[in-house]
């Protein structure tokens, strides 16, 4: 695929509002086995990623579940799409109950060798406003490879931690994950398609989950940072149901490394800044 030709979905923007529904919060936190926000209250680090997902028709996804190519993002066919990491920059809460607007932005887009093939990676700027006032800011990285076996360890040995959680991903909790941010990627839940035509030994675990679990465990082992700033980068996928941690520590007052990994090593790695 020539690079020249993705130029013209560069700077393309879209924009996407949703109500922040206490309805939704309330299916988040009991996918998540979490307390409920109140309404008003801010919401919980991430759960943002539940909202703004505009619905597409069963007729409008491609083999894989996501929504066929070629409308906002630019066209990928026959490639493997994945999140490959992020970035969010935390501004003001997001309120729960309130409306709120998501303007996304294409504003890099490349495409690399790799040692399994041609990789093609599209970053995206988010911006999340409640109120008129800027929330969120989010970079995200999407990257479509060709169809190649997955990896399945890192060779990475776990860091040492300062706090640590074990979690069990059954199938039902990346169903309910999907089911509530509208993640249609049959890799989470579809294990005929998942072992057979993409290759993984399972269910994968979605990225964002392993994120926000990962987050969620710094927060209660650090009770009092206020954060500023989170990043994380898949560097393998994770299988259910094997049992996988998140932990992390702290490398100054105000940042922490964070990671998340089994057996096999490692799985994702992950920042934090807060004060």
């Amino acid at each position: 695929m020539n690079q020249p030709a993705f130029s013209a979905w560069i700077g393309r923007t879209e924009e996407a509002r949703d109500q922040l529904s206490l309805n939704l919060v309330k299916r988040i936190a009991a996918t998540l086995s979490e307390q409920v926000p109140a309404y008003g209250k801010p919401l919980p680090p991430l759960w943002h990623w539940a909202f703004f997902q505009e619905p597409v028709e069963e007729c409008g996804l491609g083999l894989d579940g996501h929504p066929a190519r070629g409308g906002f993002l630019p066209p990928a066919d026959n490639r493997n799409r994945m999140w490959a990491g992020g970035r969010v920059e935390f501004i003001a809460p997001l309120k729960v109950g309130f409306e709120a607007r998501k303007i996304s932005t294409i504003t890099h887009i490349e495409e690399k060798r790799g040692r399994t093939g041609d990789l093609l990676f599209v970053t995206l700027r988010h911006d999340y406003l409640q109120e008129d006032y800027l929330a969120l800011r989010e970079e995200q990285d999407i990257v479509y490879r060709e169809p190649t076996p997955p990896k399945n360890g890192s060779g990475e040995p776990l860091p040492p931690a300062d706090w640590l959680e074990a979690v069990t991903p059954s199938a039902t909790l990346l169903f309910r994950y999907s089911a509530v941010t509208l993640n249609a990627h049959r890799i989470h839940y579809d294990w005929p398609y998942a072992t057979e035509t993409e290759g993984y030994p399972g269910l994968v675990v979605q990225g964002p989950l392993t994120a926000t679990l990962n987050l969620r465990a710094f927060c209660r082992a650090n009770p009092q940072a206020r954060l500023r700033r989170f990043a994380f980068r898949g560097v393998r996928p994770l299988i259910a149901p094997q049992p996988f941690a998140v932990g992390g520590r702290r490398l100054d007052a105000n940042s922490a490394e964070l990671w998340a990994g089994d057996q096999n090593g490692l799985a994702q790695r992950a920042e934090v800044q807060f004060d």
